[in-house]
């Protein structure tokens, strides 16, 4: 048993460290932060200790730890709509589940099934994650989205008019906002329209603007990283107009669970009901 798991380990690293190649190929004309070979090596091996976690423990078997808030106090912030990403539940966010408890903020998540279904298909499930987190606090929740779940918010947007003035902000961690190079190999729905600058994407971006003309590019914070072995080049995981922040040297799945991530965005999220003047005072 032992012997397996050191060899499943051994493969997973490997295939990481195929990523992390490719990534670091492709970002030489990106117009984002170079990384040092010493970024690199430190992504990768931040990915080979965190993504087994997460894929073989936290969502497999934890996911149901922290269930959804189902009331919260009078005095409660604003809710999080928590949206996973590519082949993940809810079972991701459980670092960010326990935060959220302890701050006492109410959050609602997701679980986008089909998992290889279209992205479109989403959008009625963000939609009703949306509805149960406002009606917890009466106001309108902020999206927190990891990956493939910033481009569900944005079908969601793109498909319900109205839908911005539901939301305070959609932060989004490591999102193919123009696709992403590696997306070019896979065959699935979801996948094939994460293809970087694809006839999905495009559609969107058009979708998009027949509602939102600006595309609501100030609702949007976009956390990314320039050793991302999953979204590459970098600068695809931002959006124009919006609140760009670099991480470097984090990986796919480790930029979600970045310290400066999670603590900014949550701050974020507890002055979500604040008046501009409230926020630069606290």
């Amino acid at each position: 048993m032992l012997a397996g798991t050191a060899l499943m380990t051994l493969g997973y690293a490997v295939i990481l460290g195929i990523e992390t190649v490719a990534a670091a190929t492709v970002n030489r004309t990106d117009g984002a932060q170079r990384a040092s070979a010493a970024e690199w090596l430190g992504a990768w091996w931040q990915e080979v200790k965190v993504a087994p976690e997460v894929f073989a423990w936290r969502q497999p078997f934890r996911w149901r730890q922290w269930p959804d808030t189902t009331t919260a106090p009078p005095a409660s912030p604003p809710a999080v709509v928590l949206v996973h990403g590519f082949f993940c539940n809810r079972g991701f966010w459980l670092p960010w589940m326990e935060r959220l408890h302890e701050r006492g903020v109410p959050f609602v998540s997701v679980n986008l099934e089909p998992i290889f279904g279209s992205i479109d298909d989403y959008a009625s499930t963000v939609d009703e994650a949306v509805t149960r987190a406002t009606s917890l606090t009466g106001h309108a929740p902020t999206l927190i989205c990891h990956s493939m779940g910033g481009l569900a918010a944005r079908a969601w947007l793109a498909a319900t008019p109205g839908a911005v003035s539901r939301v305070q902000k959609i932060i989004t961690i490591g999102t193919p906002h123009r696709g992403t190079w590696l997306a070019r190999f896979s065959h699935l729905a979801n996948g094939r329209q994460m293809r970087h600058d694809c006839d999905w994407q495009k559609s969107l971006l058009e979708r998009e603007l027949v509602l939102h003309p600006q595309r609501n590019a100030d609702r949007f914070v976009c956390w990314y990283s320039n050793t991302d072995n999953i979204v590459f080049p970098a600068s695809t995981a931002t959006l124009p107009g919006a609140d760009n922040r670099l991480v470097a040297g984090a990986a796919h799945v480790a930029l979600a669970f970045h310290p400066k991530v999670m603590e900014e965005s949550l701050a974020m999220v507890s002055s979500a009901d604040k008046s501009p003047s409230e926020r630069t005072a606290s």
